[in-house]
C-alpha cells in the first residue's frame, strides 16, 4: 500500500507543476483533465502526508525517551500518535478504493410495473413520487422523458432523468426489483397482495464514451398520448428510436418539440447501450471481486415495502426501517448511506484478499 501511496504522491506533485504551466493551461481540454485527476488525488495525498507527519512525530519522540525531563511528555505524545495511526490507515485504504467512473454522472431512471396489474402500476407511481421528492431534497433537477400512465394514476412505465452533483453515486443503489405487500385499493376482500416494480438506473454517457452509427438508427414519430390513449398532442412530436443491431428501443414524448424528444431519446438509447457494454466488461472480470451491494441487477429483489407492518427491508444488507411515510416522502439518505457503507466494506474486503 505504501509503495502505491508514494507513486500517488509523485504523480500529484507532477500534476501540481503541470496545471500551473501556461502551455498546458492553453490546451483547455488537457488542462481540465489534469485538474480533475489532481482534485481526485488531493484527499489521498493530504491523508498520506498526515500519516507520515504522525509517524515522524513518533520517531522524534522516541529519541527523547532517554531524556529524563522529556520522557513523560514524549511517552504521552507517542501514545496519542499511535492511537491515531490505525484510524488514518483505514481512511487511506478507503480513499484508495478505485472510484466508479460513473459516480459523478447524471442518471436516467426507468420504473416499470411488474407483477400485480393495476396495483403494481400504482406502486410504480409511488416510487416515482418518492424519487421526485428525494431529488427535491438533494436539490437535483428531475425531467420526465417518457411515461405510460394508467387511468387510476399509476404508471405501466415511466422514464426520467435526474441531474445534479453525484446523482449516480447514490441512485445506482436503487436498481433492482422493489416489492410491495399491502391491501390494494382495488381489493374488496381486504386481502394482502404482493406486487412489484423494477427500477433501472443508468448513467448518462458522453458522446466520446459510446458511438452510434447513424445508419443503425431507425426513427419513428407518433402522437404523444395520455392515460387511456387520449391524445395530449395533436402533432407527431413524440419520437421512437430503434437501434437496429440490438433491437433496443428508446422513446420520448414529453416535450412539444420533435427535436428535443429525439435528443432525449438518443441519450436514453446511449445510456442503455453503455449499460450493456458495462455488464459485458464486468462479466469478463472473473478474477476481480465484484460488490453485490451495488451490482444493480434489476431482476434481483432488493427491497420489500410491507405496509401492514410499516416496514421497509433492504435484502442486500438486511436493514429494516419502520418509517414508511417518511421513506416514501423521499427521506432515503439513511438507507442509501448504509448501502454505501456496506459497498465500501465489500470493496475493502476484496482488496485484502
Amino acid at each position: 500500500m505504501f509503495q502505491k501511496l508514494e507513486d500517488v504522491e509523485k504523480r500529484y506533485d507532477e500534476l501540481t507543476k503541470k496545471i500551473s504551466d501556461p502551455e498546458i493551461i492553453a490546451q483547455n481540454k488537457e488542462w481540465q483533465k489534469m485538474m480533475k485527476e489532481h482534485s481526485e488525488l488531493t484527499p489521498i495525498v493530504e491523508k498520506y502526508r498526515e500519516y507520515k507527519k504522525i509517524s515522524q512525530s513518533i520517531k522524534d519522540n522516541e529519541e527523547m525517551l532517554s531524556d529524563p525531563e522529556l520522557k513523560e511528555l514524549a511517552q504521552e505524545e507517542i501514545k496519542t500518535a499511535k492511537e491515531k495511526l490505525p484510524q488514518i490507515e483505514e481512511e487511506i485504504k478507503i480513499l484508495l478504493i478505485p472510484k466508479d467512473p460513473d459516480d459523478d454522472k447524471n442518471t436516467i431512471c426507468e420504473i416499470r410495473a411488474g407483477t400485480g396489474g393495476e396495483e403494481a402500476a400504482l406502486f410504480a407511481g409511488e416510487l416515482f413520487r418518492m424519487y421526485s421528492m428525494y431529488a427535491e431534497r438533494k436539490h437535483w433537477k428531475l425531467e420526465v422523458l417518457n411515461e405510460n400512465s394508467t387511468e387510476l394514476g399509476g404508471y405501466k412505465e415511466i422514464t426520467f432523468m435526474i441531474s445534479g452533483k453525484g446523482v449516480y453515486s447514490r441512485m445506482k443503489f436503487e436498481s433492482g426489483a422493489h416489492r410491495v405487500q399491502r391491501v390494494p385499493e382495488t381489493e374488496s376482500n381486504g386481502r394482502i397482495q404482493t406486487s412489484a416494480a423494477t427500477v433501472a438506473v443508468l448513467p448518462v454517457v458522453e458522446d466520446v464514451q459510446i458511438e452510434i452509427n447513424p445508419a443503425d438508427i431507425k426513427m419513428e414519430v407518433f402522437r404523444a398520448s395520455g392515460a387511456g390513449g387520449q391524445h395530449i398532442n395533436k402533432t407527431s412530436s413524440a419520437v421512437r428510436l430503434i437501434h437496429i443491431p440490438t433491437g433496443m428501443v428508446a422513446e420520448c414524448q414529453t416535450e412539444r418539440s420533435q427535436v428535443q424528444n429525439r435528443e432525449y431519446a438518443m441519450r436514453l438509447l446511449k445510456s442503455r447501450l453503455y449499460e450493456i457494454e458495462k455488464e459485458k466488461q464486468d462479466a469478463e472480470l472473473t478474477n476481480a471481486r465484484r460488490s453485490q451491494v451495488g451490482s444493480g441487477d434489476r431482476s434481483e429483489k432488493i427491497r420489500t415495502y410491507n405496509f401492514p407492518q410499516g416496514r421497509i427491508t433492504d435484502h442486500r444488507i438486511g436493514m429494516s426501517i419502520y418509517q414508511m411515510e417518511d421513506f416514501l416522502n423521499g427521506n432515503l439518505d439513511g438507507m442509501i448511506d448504509a448501502l454505501i457503507t456496506a459497498d465500501t466494506a465489500e470493496k475493502l474486503k476484496g482488496q485484502s484478499e
